[in-house]
């Protein structure tokens, strides 16, 4: 398969945009951990093989292990995850397959473990590796 074409270059505004988004949230409270199996999941989801290979490999540079990344499309099977990961799990899954909805509980469940204005930054970070998803697909952006 080949790039189709380097949206940086052809729609360069629209990608620093995106790269703006990126920069409020890695700027937020989220933490590393959080923000790596939010970018890891959704792009399990979305099947994307170049967001994948690179934000697996953020994680392990920042300390994740094998184990839990290669459990991640099986995360409810383990017990590897902590509570509030496992809430952000719950809540990407959602947001990523949003026909189905996001279910009052998984939200409900998500806010009272990590509080509303996490969960809000949350959904933000998942809306954008949903977006940088798309686009990697789309246009056949290649894994190194």
């Amino acid at each position: 398969m080949k790039t189709r074409m380097n949206l940086g270059v052809v729609a360069p505004d629209a990608y620093k945009a995106m790269f703006g988004l990126e920069k409020y949230i890695n700027g937020s409270e989220l933490t590393q951990a959080h923000k790596h199996l939010i970018k890891i999941r959704a792009s399990q989801i979305n099947g994307c093989a170049f967001c994948i290979n690179m934000h697996t490999e953020e994680a392990r540079k920042d300390g994740e292990t094998e184990k839990r990344i290669y459990a991640l499309n099986a995360w409810w099977d383990t017990n590897y995850f902590t509570p509030e990961e496992r809430a952000l799990l719950a809540l990407t899954e959602e947001v990523t397959n949003i026909t189905g909805r996001v279910s009052d509980s998984t939200y409900e469940d998500a806010v009272n473990l990590l509080g509303e204005k996490y969960i809000a930054v949350a959904i933000i970070a998942i809306v954008a590796i949903n977006g940088w998803n798309r686009m990697s697909i789309s246009t056949h952006l290649m894994p190194e």
